[in-house]
């Protein structure tokens, strides 16, 4: 038997990080992936709940943004519960073996929480600089 799945996709909120009474860090947060075909030249997205554990869950919560591409390798879990109007409610997520951040912090992203300051910009104003100042 095989549970194994593999996600490309970008973040849809920063994820949360929070602690088992036990103390071990859970961080969860929702992949925006792309379906591979349009409906009527519009792109549709799945999104998907992925779950991390103990020190993933920590590194994730640290560096991954509303925005980021990132890849999630794990496995589907279905898991549930009885809300507080006694119905049954389930639940299917990812839990994350393995996540890769596909893009730097500094990468101006889409719609990102992060910029991208480009140290040399001058806002359109000429440069002013003399060709003693040129390495070439």
């Amino acid at each position: 038997m095989l549970n194994r799945v593999i996600l490309i996709g970008r973040l849809t909120k920063d994820p949360e990080l929070r602690y088992t009474p036990a103390g071990v860090a859970v961080t969860q947060f929702t992949l925006a992936v792309d379906r591979p075909f349009t409906n009527q030249g519009q792109r549709e997205a799945d999104f998907i709940p992925v779950v991390t554990w103990r020190q993933l869950a920590e590194t994730c919560a640290n560096y991954l943004r509303k925005g980021r591409l990132t890849a999630v390798e794990g496995r589907i879990q279905i898991r549930n519960y009885d809300n507080n109007e006694g119905k049954r409610v389930y639940v299917t997520e990812v839990i994350a073996d393995n996540v890769r951040f596909l893009e730097s912090a500094n990468s101006g992203n889409r719609g990102g929480s992060e910029t991208n300051q480009d140290p040399f910009q001058v806002d359109g104003r000429p440069v002013d600089i003399s060709q003693d100042d040129l390495p070439f």
